[in-house]
């Protein structure tokens, strides 16, 4: 399938990955595409992470939910999905969805109208969104991958989850580069976080043992504009 013809104006270079025998574009920007499906797979937006802080009394700015939508906008332009699956922490706290400033739940709902919606439940968000649209599930199958927020333990190949924000470091010309990433080894991915205000956790942290067989490890790093596919054994620790 030729993703590029369906798309306008500038194209990002995807990076084409396989898990568990179904074929998947990795989108620079942090989104995944499975053309055979026409679904698109975010994960972890944090929407009102900013506002949810100010409750807290710490002040960031109150912009994240909008940086945040704006770059989902690109990908559903650019792609066109008939479904959006967004893969658990959609919002920071459940009451997330009702602090959303009304012109953001208008730009919210004008992308999700005229396509299926499916919020998978968090840590963060265990309820549905409150006032949204949407099938909701803790977990859900689609023609044989399991999509879930949170990672199984020990190998669970067709898996597809979020949670952990994985990021990857590689020395590049004597330089640390640091990077957002999908980590997967062929049977599961885990997505890397899409929110304007979310960190990563580096995949050799322990938190990912024993999820991916590490001889077929690959760290499909986020750059400007494409993904770069980097071995487990060139990764670094930082």
């Amino acid at each position: 399938m030729n993703v590029a013809n369906r798309m306008s104006g500038f194209v990002p270079r995807t990076g084409e990955i396989t898990i568990a025998g179904q074929v998947a574009l990795c989108d620079p920007r942090g989104a995944l595409f499975l053309p055979h499906l026409n679904l698109l797979v975010v994960s972890d937006l944090h929407l009102e992470k900013g506002s949810s802080a100010a409750r807290r009394g710490s002040l960031l700015p109150p912009y994240d939910t909008g940086a945040t939508l704006d770059r989902l906008a690109a990908v559903i332009d650019d792609l066109r999905p008939s479904t959006v699956l967004s893969l658990g922490d959609s919002f920071h706290d459940d009451g997330g969805a009702g602090r959303m400033p009304g012109f953001y739940r208008e730009k919210l709902l004008a992308l999700m109208t005229g396509r299926d919606w499916i919020w998978v439940t968090g840590n963060h968000d265990p309820q549905a969104p409150v006032g949204l649209p949407g099938m909701v599930a803790e977990e859900i199958a689609i023609d044989g991958l399991r999509f879930r927020h949170e990672p199984s333990a020990g190998a669970q190949s067709g898996e597809i989850a979020g949670h952990l924000h994985p990021g990857a470091m590689v020395i590049q010309r004597g330089r640390a580069v640091r990077r957002r990433c999908f980590a997967a080894d062929g049977d599961r991915l885990i997505m890397p976080a899409f929110g304007a205000f979310t960190g990563s956790l580096n995949v050799l942290d322990r938190a990912y043992h024993g999820l991916f067989r590490w001889e077929r490890f690959i760290a499909h790093m986020l750059g400007n504009v494409r993904v770069y596919a980097i071995p487990g054994g060139r990764l670094r620790m930082g």
